[in-house]
């Protein structure tokens, strides 16, 4: 697509919480208010979804298949907002922008999209093998989440129906996904959730932020699966962290993504 960052309009979003009934409970309206929030976070891998669109708009497939994306969350996006996604051209680089999400008069998230002019080089999925997930997940602790083990590897199968219900509930309309049967990126980065909800039993808990390296798109009916290292667990301002390097792969050996997920998986709670 020819169309650059400096000339693409704001993307306008009415935000969803699609994860009010999960076992998260940062995005309930009550328990997010014990953590200093107005009410249940809108899922920062949603917002991410939001961010995706414009690099879609401008590149198509040629970003799903070899496109890097990134967001840093800085603020919650929360149900039935205005989330207003803008974008600006990075100086020196001609395939490449820098992303905003605003809502409420506040930005919410920050991030970049880039379009590599050559296809990236693969990752050796040997350093990711295939490990069981627990029969019981225990509580999530840095013992739990020792530095350098790999997770139990989460699959799920993509089905038309339901890849058709997520991109409703992100607000997504380009029609190449339709048109070809697409998996959302957004989609994949869930994930990057997924690899850990599957693993420990988790309380509240807050993505913030990913970085993502595409290799190749997946269609209704594959099976994804991700592969995740812990490559972090540390402390910071009362709040446990967690990162991860993973792979996403289509039928246990397309790979579709690599990335960089990281968590606050027990934040510090701020009112009893």
């Amino acid at each position: 697509m020819s169309s650059s960052a400096a000339s693409m309009a704001d993307y306008q979003v009415e935000a969803y919480n699609t994860a009010k009934d999960s076992e998260n409970k940062i995005h309930d309206d009550t328990v997010a208010r014990k953590y200093g929030f107005s009410g249940g976070l809108v899922p920062g891998v949603d917002v991410y979804a939001y961010m995706t669109h414009p690099a879609v708009q401008r590149w198509g497939r040629d970003w799903l298949e070899r496109g890097t994306g990134d967001c840093r969350l800085i603020k919650p996006v929360y149900e039935g907002a205005t989330a207003t996604i803008s974008v600006q051209p990075i100086e020196g680089e001609a395939e490449a922008m820098a992303i905003t999400v605003e809502s409420a008069g506040q930005i919410c998230a920050t991030g970049t999209a880039r379009l590599p002019g050559a296809a990236p080089t693969a990752p050796d999925l040997a350093d990711f093998p295939l490990t069981a997930l627990p029969d019981n997940r225990p509580p999530a602790s840095p013992a739990a989440l020792p530095i350098g083990a790999m997770l139990g590897t989460y699959s799920k199968l993509c089905e038309a129906e339901a890849e058709a219900a997520y991109q409703a509930d992100v607000r997504e309309d380009l029609p190449l996904y339709a048109a070809e049967s697409l998996i959302h990126p957004g989609h994949l980065l869930r994930f990057g959730n997924w690899a850990v909800t599957q693993n420990v039993v988790l309380g509240p808990w807050i993505h913030v932020s990913s970085s993502v390296q595409h290799f190749a798109t997946a269609r209704h009916g594959e099976e994804l699966s991700i592969r995740a290292r812990i490559t972090n667990n540390f402390e910071r301002k009362g709040h446990l962290f967690v990162e991860l390097d993973a792979v996403v792969l289509a039928q246990g050996s397309r790979l579709l993504a690599r990335m960089d997920h990281t968590a606050i998986y027990q934040p510090r709670q701020v009112q009893a």
